[in-house]
């Protein structure tokens, strides 16, 4: 069978980039639309869907990803939130899968945050709950098994994630569960990436790289698509856009037997 092309994208819920004032540069969802759109992926990841709004209130439905999923027709979706807290800050939030073909057999799972103290804006705050969302889909008659996540960015809060690894050990969980072909994207907001890779490979799971950096704000690796040994990497490319402070992971994989 052919290869299918996936694309791994952490949208910042459509704030694009400006080197000069990042944090004020101007919302754009129909250019990052745009360039959603131009990867012409079979499967997608999203992370940062929707901003969060004071007090944690959570829109129903969420319109940003109400609006992606009109101007994909062709797919089929799955969107989630993570757990209601007043204590999100106003920063990305939400997760959505886009599949080409059918997603079934739909799983969440809550992703614990430690109480770690950090100021923002000069107040003591603890990190919120993160969340992981998986599917099933089935591309050229073969069972596919996508997961989707965003993990709590532990260097962001003076903290090593190798220090707090309750949400990576919940993700090599499910990832166990998986009875064959399986990829997993996601922002797993981890600098020591190094680390991270080993213990995806003692599971049984590569990533598609680790070379190129992902994050604008800082060179970092973020961004990763984890696949199992049925699946075969064909290629893979990290793609710069002005649509995120995050770059475009694609990659195409094929069945490997």
């Amino acid at each position: 069978m052919r290869a299918f092309k996936v694309l791994q994208f952490n949208i910042q819920f459509g704030q694009k980039w400006d080197d000069r004032d990042p944090d004020e540069a101007p919302v754009d969802l129909d250019g990052t639309i745009a360039e959603i759109r131009a990867q012409d992926a079979d499967v997608i990841f999203l992370q940062e869907v929707e901003q969060a709004q004071p007090g944690g209130v959570q829109k129903h439905p969420p319109p940003n990803f109400e609006r992606i999923r009109a101007a994909l027709p062709g797919y089929d979706s799955y969107f989630s939130y993570p757990r209601e807290d007043p204590r999100e800050l106003p920063f990305g939030i939400g997760l959505a899968i886009f599949s080409r073909t059918p997603l079934t057999d739909r799983r969440r799972r809550d992703l614990a945050s430690p109480p770690i103290e950090f100021t923002f804006l000069g107040e003591k705050k603890t990190p919120t709950d993160r969340v992981l969302i998986g599917a099933r889909t089935v591309i050229g008659g073969r069972i596919l098994r996508v997961y989707n996540t965003h993990l709590l960015a532990f260097f962001m809060l003076n903290a090593d994630s190798d220090d707090y690894g309750d949400q990576r050990q919940s993700l090599i969980e499910e990832l166990k569960l998986a009875d064959g072909p399986a990829l997993m994207g996601g922002d797993f907001n981890i600098e020591k990436v190094g680390s991270l890779v080993k213990q995806f490979d003692r599971a049984g799971f590569r990533t598609v790289q680790t070379e190129r950096a992902t994050w604008r704000r800082r060179p970092y690796v973020l961004d990763h698509l984890f696949y199992n040994s049925p699946l075969k990497l064909v290629g893979h490319a990290v793609q710069e856009t002005q649509a995120s402070d995050h770059h475009m992971l694609v990659a195409r994989f094929a069945f490997a037997d």
